[in-house]
């Protein structure tokens, strides 16, 4: 008898969080900081840190009890960035599927990693952590969900695998990170420490997370190697969309499509690294990968524009739920109580020492994740407020970093309110509490480790070079 699992449909979950957040807006007193345009970026605003004030009765606003509704289409369009470019990649991976580029290098890795599965997770892990690490990718790791699908079916493993060798490494990276621009460099701008210092502790902060990561990933897939019955997921249907063709040659215009893909993905890296590309110029990448493998493999016209429709089109319901869970923090920002909420948490901070407030700040930070899944945001709106209350409590600048990173980023990996999460569920066919009782006990372990380090840092920090 197969087991049964308990599990959610990932939009009726985000639609229950956008009313809950619409019921929180007559329940949580409404109230904002000042704010002052970013002194090196004056096209962004930051809080100006004891500012907060309650709004008066005419700075109140009135939410009708439809307003969730209306919020939804505003939620697609402020997410309109990460939704068209999981269209346009949907398109282009369909594209080089239909080449046999990506089928055919995946039966060649297969074969050689088949019998050795540590291999290929140490390898992911090490990967995807060190591209949130140095820039912070993220969106860019949805569309290998799929392709990463496939190899762990092929190896006898399951689709929890293939989330868990993509964004268990992204979460630890963002948590870590020592140049990712979208995250540490904002908050260590805002708490006045010097840039991408303390990235060697990071560095190896990450390494002690990474082995905890491979073991829990490593323990799971042998033993759904051993008995599939005990896969999370072993409920769910994967005969469609993630099975190898028969014919997987890995030819010469084949391996020319794979070229043409790397030559995209390291010209992308190295574009946001110098000229500070974005989401834009990887749709432009993708579009150009596209039509570079069509042109290869002499796909016709037709056959191409088929194939892109009819990729993007699969990836609707990701698309639509990035859109619903980005209206969350419409709902909370237009009912005026985020600024609230974080002011009342980080209030809470000042009453205890300096040990005791530096895991405080890691608590505050991974509940504001919650709210403000964004990573520069989130740094935006709580660093102003944890930077002076680390001078208050005896808390180093840089540990008040630390816990703003280690809040965003472990959380990243789970958090319900976060498009890019629910969008990679969604394109692995996971459910989201399957994919809740697989990672969470290796959070468990993973805070217990970021609680030690934070106060670690607070005694050694100094000796260690972490606080210059």
């Amino acid at each position: 008898m197969k087991k049964q699992t308990w599990s959610i449909d990932s939009l009726t979950l985000i639609f229950s969080i956008i009313v809950i957040a619409q019921i929180l807006i007559y329940v949580i007193p409404q109230g904002q900081f000042e704010r002052q345009p970013y002194p090196d970026n004056p096209g962004r605003s930051m809080v100006v840190a004891d500012t907060y004030q309650s709004a008066s009765a005419e700075q109140q606003v009135t939410i009708r009890p439809w307003h969730f509704l209306l919020a939804i289409p505003k939620g697609m369009a402020a997410a309109q960035d990460i939704i068209f470019l999981i269209f346009i990649v949907g398109g282009v991976i369909a594209i080089l599927r239909r080449s046999g580029a990506i089928d055919a290098v995946l039966h060649k890795a297969v074969q050689k990693l088949g019998g050795s599965p540590w291999i290929l997770i140490a390898g992911c892990l090490v990967l995807f952590s060190l591209g949130a690490y140095t820039i912070g990718m993220g969106e860019e790791y949805v569309p290998l969900i799929p392709i990463l699908v496939t190899m762990s079916l092929a190896m006898r493993m399951d689709a929890i695998v293939a989330m868990g060798l993509v964004w268990v490494p992204y979460g630890i990276g963002w948590a870590c990170a020592g140049t990712n621009p979208f995250g540490v460099i904002i908050a260590q701008n805002i708490a006045n420490v010097p840039i991408t210092s303390g990235w060697a502790l990071r560095l190896a902060m990450m390494a002690g997370f990474l082995a905890i990561a491979f073991h829990h990933i490593y323990r799971y897939a042998i033993k759904v190697q051993r008995n599939p019955e005990e896969s999370l997921v072993s409920h769910i249907d994967y005969t469609q969309g993630f099975d190898l063709p028969a014919d997987v040659r890995l030819d010469g215009p084949r391996i020319a499509v794979l070229i043409a893909f790397m030559v995209g993905v390291v010209g992308f890296v190295f574009g946001v690294a110098k000229y500070g590309w974005y989401i834009g110029e990887l749709n432009a990448i993708f579009l150009g990968i596209g039509l570079a493998a069509a042109i290869i493999v002499r796909m016709p016209a037709g056959e191409t524009s088929r194939t892109f429709i009819s990729g993007a089109a699969d990836m609707t319901a990701a698309a639509l739920l990035v859109g619903f869970a980005r209206t969350i923090e419409v709902v909370l920002s237009d009912g005026q109580v985020i600024d609230t909420v974080i002011d009342s948490i980080a209030g809470v901070l000042v009453n205890f020492g300096a040990e005791a407030s530096a895991i405080g700040m890691l608590i505050v930070q991974t509940i504001c994740n919650f709210f403000i899944p964004s990573g520069s945001g989130q740094a935006f709106v709580t660093m102003p407020i944890m930077s002076p209350l680390a001078t208050l409590t005896g808390v180093p600048q840089q540990t008040a970093v630390l816990a703003y990173q280690f809040g965003d980023g472990f959380t990243n990996m789970v958090v319900p309110t976060s498009a890019l999460v629910m969008g990679a569920l969604a394109l692995g066919k996971i459910p989201y509490g399957a994919w809740v009782r697989f990672v969470t006990p290796l959070l468990l372990k993973i805070f217990a480790l970021a609680a030690i380090f934070l106060v670690m840092t607070i005694h050694f920090g100094s000796s260690l070079g972490f606080h210059v």
